[in-house]
């Protein structure tokens, strides 16, 4: 985890201060994401990646009796998590951990087994072994809940010259679309029997994800 957590705090060290403001203009379908959750009275809500902890807080206020965790490999974006929290006054339904979302451990983290939804906005493009971590993320969902995903697409309706300049620019920020995405979350869903819906919205910009797990 040290490798990751130095690489992703060297990124956002500075960038965390202006992250939310920057990236709403193209990280497009979060707030989608959080308004279908649909989440149980007194359920509990996961999310992988929860960088400054925007999303989160989105959540709490959309599903009020929900109690809410988030995971990050970043210190920095953890402190800036902690600190919206705080500001939001949030801090006794929300709980924050330093995690590599590729060996997650919910139990020995927050003392949970499993959530009623899990959710990962914009993180498994950032994440070199993201077929680990959506393995994880899978199997933090409790029976009856589901994994919900939304993230870059492969843009393939969109102008070429917008997609090369977009994927460079990606790069920067060392984020990949991951195009195999669809083709591991089949035989995910195959393997475990579990109901997949894939979209691929706004032309292919994003793709967006419901994973539903069997009750049992």
């Amino acid at each position: 985890m040290a490798n990751a957590a130095a690489e992703m705090d060297a990124i956002y060290r500075v960038q965390r201060h202006i992250y939310d403001a920057s990236r709403k203009y193209y990280l497009l379908g979060r707030d989608g994401l959080i308004d279908t959750l649909d989440v149980p009275t007194g359920g509990s809500i996961l999310e992988i990646g929860c960088g400054t902890g925007r999303n989160l807080i989105l959540a709490a206020r959309r599903y009020p009796s929900a109690r809410l965790f988030g995971i990050d490999v970043s210190h920095a974006m953890l402190e800036t998590a902690s600190a919206s929290v705080a500001r939001a006054g949030l801090g006794h339904r929300i709980m924050l951990a330093q995690a590599d979302a590729s060996c997650l451990d919910a139990q020995a983290l927050f003392g949970v087994a499993g959530f009623d939804r899990v959710f990962v906005s914009y993180a498994l493009s950032m994440i070199p072994p993201w077929r680990e971590a959506l393995v994880c993320a899978f199997e933090a969902v409790r029976p009856g809940g589901a994994l919900h995903i939304v993230d870059f697409g492969e843009q393939s309706g969109l102008p070429s010259a917008f997609r090369t300049g977009l994927r460079a620019w990606l790069r920067k920020f060392s984020v990949e679309p991951r195009a195999e995405l669809e083709e591991a979350l089949r035989a995910l869903a195959g393997e475990t029997g579990a109901a997949l819906t894939f979209e691929r919205p706004f032309r292919d910009y994003a793709c967006r994800v419901v994973l539903r797990k069997p009750s049992s």
